[in-house]
């Protein structure tokens, strides 16, 4: 690899290994329909409000997520919601990968 191109790479698996988690998963899917205050993410979540921020903190690092203070509570928003494209393309890939499991069950039947 070109060392130009190492802290791209880098980067880019920063943000993929933030996404890397199921309750996070959730949390961008969420945050995408509209912002939410952490108690709300933790009982959408279902883990305890520790667990859930320190979730929030690894996405808003990863530059995914931003928050704002608001009274007593703070409130996260989905920064890129472009992130969604790549669930999407994500979606497809599970998809192929099922019917192209499900030819190959069909011919261990057989």
């Amino acid at each position: 690899m070109k060392a130009s191109l190492k802290p791209r790479y880098e980067a880019r698996a920063k943000i993929l290994k933030a996404m890397a988690h199921p309750s996070r998963l959730l949390i961008i899917e969420e945050l995408q329909k509209q912002e939410w205050c952490v108690n709300e993410l933790t009982e959408m979540v279902g883990a305890d409000t520790s667990t859930v921020s320190k979730h929030l903190t690894v996405l808003k690092n990863a530059g995914l997520v931003a928050d704002e203070r608001r009274a007593n509570c703070i409130y996260y928003r989905l920064r890129c919601p472009c992130i969604l494209d790549f669930m999407e393309c994500v979606e497809e890939v599970l998809a192929v990968s099922a019917k192209d499991h499900q030819k190959i069950m069909k011919c261990c039947k057989k």
